[in-house]
């Protein structure tokens, strides 16, 4: 893996930033946790590539609030184009 931030997909639309750091702290130092909306995703960043590592190989494919979690590197954002309609 390349880099700390993990995706973490299939979240229950209930779950907070709060309950997805507690979730991956026991993996390594969360340096952020953030659910995006309520779209059933989001992203946490942890301190080292390492930790990233270990905390996406133990939680991939386990369930948290009645949902099987999709956990993989997150890929770059892209720059955002503009619409015309």
């Amino acid at each position: 893996m390349q880099g700390s931030k993990l995706y973490v997909g299939n979240l229950n639309y209930s779950v907070t930033n709060e309950q997805l750091e507690e979730l991956f702290s026991p993996h390594g130092k969360v340096q952020s946790a953030n659910v995006i909306g309520d779209k059933g995703f989001g992203f946490v960043e942890l301190s080292d590539n390492a930790e990233a590592e270990k905390a996406k190989e133990a939680l991939d494919g386990t369930n948290f609030e009645g949902r099987t979690l999709k956990v993989d590197e997150a890929l770059p954002q892209r720059p955002r184009t503009e619409r015309r309609y």
